[in-house]
């Protein structure tokens, strides 16, 4: 029987047993479809933090010397945790130290730390509750790559001078004066400290579902006059290109460990981490996820391949007395086993396609209702595809067998 026929055939099956075939491979098409959705919404998230969260963190060809690493509070006990409480605060002679050692810097910035106290500003009758104010040296501007809707970024002479000056966020701009009033030398009020804006930045968007955009900045002496010191001031430090990072990174340590007197053999009493950190955290967590997945959809995989095959099992003895008329005819047992193969591996693709279909519908209804991003790759349609068809070969292997082993006389005399 040629292989065209045989897929014909099989289709024919299928189609005339419409409900029967559905809950059969309900099983695949509910794994494969969780398969393709949780994959799509962990391929999206990579994508997102690499492309968003990181940015918004570190900044591209950036390293931070911090007090603590980013991500201390989730990768260390408490006891550990107390230990690096105790480093000493992150300074702007620190940064001056830093930058004298890293000349071919780009820029070289001083940030205060987290968490950012959370201000009321107001304008006139106008005013905004939560908003992230942030102490920054002049150098944050082209670490962050920040670009002005109107006005300038922050100076030296503004941070020299402590000059009681701040540039807005786009939604600290529109919320206070609606875009329509020009905001350059306009007074505003952050926590009832009146201070004049010297620019606005642009729109920035959000990281999370978390604006970007609600946030002011001073220059860090204004801030610390304003604030107080904060604890986890971040030293910031972007490079030309990505290929500087090593060699700069060596040459801070050791600055920072000459400013903190450190022993030879003394470990560090900072942490110098890139985007690096953030993504390698990430992964890990998401690994997790990988080592759970396959795990559930292999349990359904299984499932829906035993359905398939006792399927397959009712449907020779159905057909006893259609397999013995067609040996008398002349069909060969590989001719007989090849049909069934194929209605079982079709069946199991059928299953795999329609569970791609509800996966990325299902990763777009999670896209478009939550701030999670969903993104189906290639691989993981592939995947499932792939999958379909090995479960089919698998457990169609028993059911076509035994019906290319049926005897054509006994076959013959079964009642249709």
């Amino acid at each position: 029987m040629p292989y065209a026929e045989a897929v014909r055939l099989a289709f024919q099956t299928l189609w005339s047993h419409k409900l029967r075939s559905f809950f059969t491979l309900l099983g695949i098409i509910v794994s494969v479809a969780f398969l393709v959705a949780v994959l799509a919404v962990i391929h999206g998230m990579n994508a997102y933090v690499r492309e968003n969260v990181v940015q918004a963190f570190t900044g591209s060809n950036t390293f931070q010397i911090r007090r603590t690493p980013l991500l201390s509070g989730f990768s260390f006990d408490e006891l550990e945790w107390q230990r690096m409480e105790r480093r000493p605060k992150i300074t702007l002679e620190d940064a001056a130290a830093v930058a004298r050692a890293v000349p071919d810097a780009q820029a070289v910035a001083v940030q205060s730390g987290f968490p950012p106290p959370l201000s009321e500003v107001r304008w006139h009758n106008q005013s905004v509750d939560g908003v992230m104010t942030m102490g920054v040296t002049p150098g944050y501007h082209a670490v962050q790559e920040h670009e002005f809707v109107f006005g300038r970024g922050l100076s030296d002479v503004d941070e020299a001078q402590r000059r009681p000056v701040t540039v807005l966020g786009w939604d600290v701009y529109a919320q206070l004066m609606g875009e329509q009033v020009a905001p350059i030398g306009q007074r505003l009020r952050v926590n009832g400290h009146e201070l004049r804006v010297i620019g606005v930045r642009v729109k920035r968007g959000a990281v999370l579902g978390v604006s970007r955009d609600n946030v002011v900045l001073l220059p860090l002496g204004t801030f610390e006059n304003l604030f107080g010191r904060r604890k986890t001031n971040v030293v910031f430090v972007k490079m030309p290109d990505v290929s500087g990072l090593p060699g700069a990174m060596v040459r801070a340590e050791e600055a920072m460990r000459i400013r903190h007197r450190l022993r030879p053999m003394a470990e560090n009493d900072f942490t110098i981490e890139t985007s690096d950190a953030l993504m390698s955290f990430w992964k890990r967590l998401t690994g997790i996820l990988f080592a759970i997945i396959p795990l559930v959809v292999i349990i359904g995989v299984l499932v829906g391949g035993i359905v398939i095959m006792n399927i397959m099992l009712m449907s020779v003895s159905e057909r006893t007395h259609e397999i013995g008329i067609r040996k008398s005819l002349g069909a060969r047992a590989r001719d007989i086993r090849r049909q069934f193969l194929i209605e079982a591996v079709l069946m199991a693709l059928t299953g795999g396609a329609i569970g791609v279909v509800a996966g990325t519908l299902f990763a777009a209804l999670i896209a478009a209702a939550s701030p999670l991003p969903a993104r189906v790759s290639l691989l993981s349609v592939v995947g499932a595809l792939v999958l379909g068809g090995v479960v089919g070969v698998v457990f169609g292997v028993v059911p076509a067998a035994r019906a290319a082993h049926l005897d054509p006389v006994v076959a013959l005399r079964a009642e249709t």
